[in-house]
C-alpha cells in the first residue's frame, strides 16, 4: 500500500450515493485507460471504499450491492476509478507536476546526446535550462512516457539534441573480471562477451547514449580505472577478441 500523502481521491457519484477511494495518481490514470497491470493492493492507500474519505465515513453495504453488485473493495475500487473522477488538490497537482518534471528531465538526460559535440551526453542542468526556454509544460495528469516526444520536439529549436543508443566494448583485467563483469553486464543489453585466456573479460554492451558517463564511472569504480573501453561505431565491429 501507499501512504495517504501519496494518494489522490477517485470519486464516483451514482444512485444518489457518493463513493471514494484512495489511490496512487499514476496508477489511477493507468486503470482509467485500461493499461494497469500491477497489483491493486500496492497502489491504494486503503483497502476500503468511503462515502467521504477525508472523514473516513463509509457507505452502507446495501448501497455497495445496489451500485456495484458486491461489497468487496478490491472489485469496487477499479470501478470507482474507471467510472468516476480523479480529485486532486492544488498542492497535490503542484507536487505531481514537480515530480514528473524531474522524471522527464531524467528520462531525456539518459537517452539524449548532442550531435554537434560528437554525440556527447547533455548534462541534466542543460536540459532543464533549455526546457525552461520553451512553451512546454509537464502535464501532471499524463504519464511521463507519453510526454517525452513532445518535450524533445520543443527542445530541438533550442539545443542540438537527439535520442540515440551507444555500443561500447569494455575489456576488464583478470584481477577485477570476476566481480566487475557481473556489475557491468547489467548496465545495458549485452551484445557479446568472452573470457580471455588470461582470465580477463571482454563485453560489448548497448545502452542509451546519455548514460555514457554513468557507465564509465561504473567501470572505473569496479576496475580501479584499469579497464579499457571503446565505442563501437559499426555493427560489424560488434565482436570480442
Amino acid at each position: 500500500m501507499i501512504s495517504l500523502e501519496e494518494a489522490v481521491t477517485a470519486r464516483l457519484e451514482s444512485h444518489g450515493e457518493r463513493f471514494e477511494v484512495l489511490v496512487d495518481p499514476d496508477a489511477a490514470l493507468e486503470i482509467k485507460r485500461g493499461e494497469f497491470d500491477g497489483e491493486l493492493e500496492e497502489v491504494i492507500a486503503a483497502e476500503d471504499v468511503f462515502e467521504d474519505a477525508s472523514r473516513g465515513d463509509r457507505p452502507a453495504e446495501t448501497a455497495l450491492e445496489e451500485v456495484f453488485g458486491t461489497t468487496d473493495p478490491l472489485e469496487i475500487i477499479p470501478q470507482v476509478i474507471r467510472d468516476g473522477e480523479i480529485q486532486i488538490t492544488a498542492e497535490q497537482r503542484r507536487e505531481m507536476q514537480e515530480q514528473k518534471h524531474k522524471q522527464l528531465i531524467n528520462r531525456i538526460t539518459r537517452n539524449a546526446v548532442n550531435p554537434q559535440m560528437d554525440d556527447a551526453p547533455h548534462p541534466p542542468e542543460r536540459i532543464e535550462s533549455a526546457l525552461e526556454e520553451t512553451d512546454f509544460r509537464v502535464d501532471p495528469m499524463e504519464p511521463v512516457g507519453t510526454q517525452v516526444d513532445d518535450a524533445l520536439d520543443a527542445l530541438k529549436p533550442v539545443i542540438p539534441i537527439r535520442f540515440d543508443e551507444v555500443t561500447v566494448a569494455v575489456q576488464v583485467p583478470a584481477d577485477y573480471a570476476g566481480s566487475a563483469q557481473a556489475k557491468i553486464r547489467q548496465f545495458g543489453e549485452l551484445e557479446r562477451e568472452e573470457w580471455q585466456n588470461d582470465g580477463g573479460w571482454v563485453g560489448v554492451l548497448t545502452f542509451p547514449a546519455g548514460m555514457q558517463n554513468e557507465f564509465y564511472d561504473l567501470v572505473n569504480e569496479h576496475t580501479s580505472g584499469e579497464a579499457e573501453t571503446r565505442i563501437i561505431k559499426d555493427e560489424d565491429e560488434i565482436q570480442t577478441r
